[in-house]
């Protein structure tokens, strides 16, 4: 970079428009890195659910029950390797703002169908013999400072209005991969059954089966929606990829919003960019054909523009990541569990380097030309 003391001195002619423009790149690219993680992480629910798992849900609405009683009749079903079951809670901790997903769970099929989810073995057998004992994620022990043995009331107002649910902390369990979900909160059908009124009794919010191979996926679901047909609690069964897309849809086409942003971020970078090199290379047209005059070539006048714009778009690019990587845990933290986990991996950053490049080289690229097509008499009539 025998030239980097010239680009150098450029960049620096003007520091405060430098600083507005770096500016600019930072905040763009934190909300793009943002954007690409939101997206990321819905798509991801479906991406990470498991080939070999179904869900069966009422045929009216997830949040129609349907019986207990199914469970056996799903078991005995060709194809079915274990079946488990699960309501929802709806409960806070201490604090309406303390959301977090409960779950009541059925202990004896747990681990057999949801084996990605990780609990050591003492843990799970101390669970197993605590009636009003509770497993909870590692995400949500660590944001409430929970250890193993704790007392926790969890407060519902779905079941009834008779004060805090009191659990024992018997176990934390950890997801396998990074994109596992460790902010569940579960606790036992047993106790669970024995407190909610009468009208709730031996009744489920949705079961997930475990096939013995994904190939089965179809067939078994027909066979489970057809064991239960023209029954007064129909159901529908689909993968669990299907269930999680269809569950991201009711948030609206989250993907065609964030395009839609990108977009808009994207252009008016371009338009921020272009504008600011535009500006400076007119500011500078003597001193362009001055260079010309003694020698410098074309190519290297178009050189220079586009060094200068390619270097704001890093380090401005640089910045804005740095500012994501610091940023998006905390928010991710402060969702209190509304969001799927937000990872910010390294092919985020490899494309938002990458998308900061192509601005840079896009927004110099027409000043740039315009610079080495200037014609050394027109430009030496402003020295």
């Amino acid at each position: 970079m025998k030239f980097w003391r010239l680009i150098k001195a450029n960049l620096f002619r003007k520091k405060v428009r430098l600083l507005l423009t770096l500016g600019s790149f930072m905040v763009a690219m934190f909300l793009f890195a943002f954007l690409a993680v939101v997206r990321g992480a819905f798509t991801r629910t479906g991406g990470i659910a498991s080939a070999g798992r179904l869900v069966t849900i009422n045929r009216v609405s997830i949040i129609q029950p349907i019986p207990l009683s199914y469970r056996d009749k799903i078991a005995r079903i060709k194809g079915v390797q274990a079946v488990t079951h699960y309501n929802w809670f709806g409960g806070t901790y201490q604090d309406e703002k303390n959301f977090f997903p409960q779950f009541v769970i059925d202990p004896e099929n747990q681990r057999k169908v949801i084996p990605e989810l990780v609990v050591p073995d003492v843990q799970w057998a101390n669970f197993l013999k605590d009636r009003q004992g509770a497993i909870a994620g590692a995400a949500t022990a660590k944001r409430f400072g929970w250890k193993i043995g704790d007392r926790i009331p969890i407060t519902t107002t779905i079941y009834g209005t008779g004060g805090a649910w009191e659990f024992n902390l018997d176990g934390i369990y950890h997801g396998q991969h990074a994109d596992d979900d460790e902010s569940q909160f579960w606790f036992q059908w047993d106790y669970f059954e024995e407190r909610v009124p009468d009208r709730i009794k031996g009744l489920i919010g949705w079961y997930a089966i475990k096939l013995d191979s994904p190939d089965e996926a179809l067939r078994v679901a027909t066979a489970v929606d057809n064991e239960f047909a023209n029954s007064p609690y129909e159901t529908k069964t689909d993968t669990e990829s299907q269930f999680a897309a269809n569950w991201v849809k009711q948030f609206g086409n989250i993907e065609f919003l964030i395009l839609s942003i990108g977009s808009v971020v994207f252009f008016t970078l371009l338009l921020v960019t272009g504008n600011t090199m535009a500006i400076s290379v007119r500011e500078r047209t003597g001193e362009l054909g001055i260079l010309k005059a003694i020698g410098f070539k074309n190519r290297s006048v178009l050189f220079f523009v586009l060094a200068e714009s390619l270097a704001i778009a890093l380090v401005g690019g640089i910045l804005g990541l740095g500012l994501a990587l610091i940023a998006i845990p905390v928010l991710g933290s402060a969702l209190n569990g509304l969001l799927p986990n937000l990872i910010l991996s390294k092919s985020v950053l490899a494309v938002a380097i990458g998308f900061a490049l192509a601005v840079g080289a896009a927004s110099g690229l027409l000043p740039g030309i315009g610079a080495m097509r200037l014609r050394v008499v027109n430009a030496l009539r402003r020295v």
